[in-house]
């Protein structure tokens, strides 16, 4: 059996041959760290001291947990040294040396977002940016061993669009001879779209003003397509009472009315050479391009025109279609009767 014994003493180290004393013949006495990092769950001989020699790969400590740092006072280091026949350290004046233990951090939201990219397009859903995910556990920050440097990747994926259930399990690879990590995260997702929202209830034949609209996310299922901008309906006419809160559908708004109904108008004829104008009454409301009706103030009779501006209706004429002129046809021939060459006869009157 090879002892494991390393005894460095002055009265050793004299008994030496200079000649032998070279750089390379020469043990150099082993010494406490002050600071130890380790990347594996134990911790070794070697790890805590310099020049271990072949002692260096025995266990004698369990490593902190993933990411933490722990302390050992310099006299259970030396206790547990000593069991092992590693005499003969120099302590460097050391009290207590630490131990970090070394780790890779998975963030929270670095995962969520693995989540979303290995179910995107997964049985309908749409991009990964879309999707909003509600996790069953929450997914904290978590720790790996330093040799787990692989990107999250999907190992297996499933999803139920009939209750939007998900099932994802990452792996993380490892280094050379350590197994790869693998997380499992289960919750419903639902795929969101940018819809302008109303920031208040909203009366039928109101504008909306830049006030009265945000842009919030909500469920596809809820919007449909039907998805409209902030900017896209600023300055419309809702069609409807709507409430707030409620996403503004492209189907509820209209151009605003420029003419409404018992308002004052200015009714306007126009033909290559006249243009009149004369005062009127709306009797319906209308935006631009809308036919309305409207009552001449004047004769108080009802004519139809076309709003092409606020509070004005174009009265178009109506070309007169040219006098249809009765065709002259000519007369029918009266019958003639032909003498048959054949019956001498016929030539012959009574």
């Amino acid at each position: 059996m090879i002892a494991r014994t390393l005894l460095f003493t002055a009265a050793l180290l004299a008994a030496t041959p200079a000649s032998a004393q070279s750089r390379d013949d020469v043990l150099a006495t082993p010494a406490l760290r002050a600071n130890v990092s380790v990347s594996a769950d134990i911790v070794r001989i070697g790890d805590v001291i310099d020049n271990a020699g072949p002692a260096g790969q025995i266990a004698i400590y369990r490593a902190p947990d993933l990411g933490t740092t722990g302390t050992l006072p310099v006299a259970q280091v030396l206790a547990a040294l000593s069991a092992h026949q590693v005499i003969g350290v120099s302590t460097r004046g050391l009290r207590e040396i630490t131990v970090t233990r070394l780790a890779r951090t998975l963030e929270g939201s670095e995962l969520q977002n693995a989540v979303a990219r290995a179910l995107e397009r997964k049985n309908g859903l749409g991009d990964a940016a879309n999707l909003s995910l509600t996790f069953d556990r929450e997914p904290g920050d978590v720790r790996l061993d330093a040799g787990h440097s692989g990107e999250p990747r999907a190992l297996a994926v499933r999803y139920d669009p009939r209750n939007n259930r998900f099932d994802v399990t990452l792996e993380i690879a490892g280094e050379a001879g350590l197994a790869p990590a693998k997380l499992r995260f289960a919750g419903t997702a639902i795929e969101t779209v940018e819809t302008a929202v109303l920031t208040r209830s909203v009366e039928r034949n109101d504008i909306l003003k830049a006030s009265d609209v945000t842009v919030e996310r909500r469920p596809k299922s809820e919007v449909g397509n039907d998805v409209t901008s902030r900017d896209g309906v600023m300055g419309l006419q809702a069609r409807r009472s709507l409430r707030a809160g409620q996403p503004v559908k492209s189907a509820d708004l209209a151009k605003p009315d420029l003419v409404q109904r018992d308002q004052a108008v200015t009714l306007i004829y126009e033909t290559a050479n006249i243009y009149l104008t004369i005062r009127g009454k709306a009797l319906d409301n209308g935006t631009e391009g809308d036919v309305v009706s409207v009552m001449n103030l004047q004769s108080k009779r009802t004519v139809t025109g076309i709003v092409i501006g606020r509070g004005q209706v174009a009265i178009t004429a109506v070309p007169q279609r040219p006098q249809e002129t009765s065709s002259l046809n000519a007369a029918p021939a009266a019958p003639v009767s032909v003498a048959n060459a054949a019956s001498p006869a016929a030539a012959k009157t009574e």
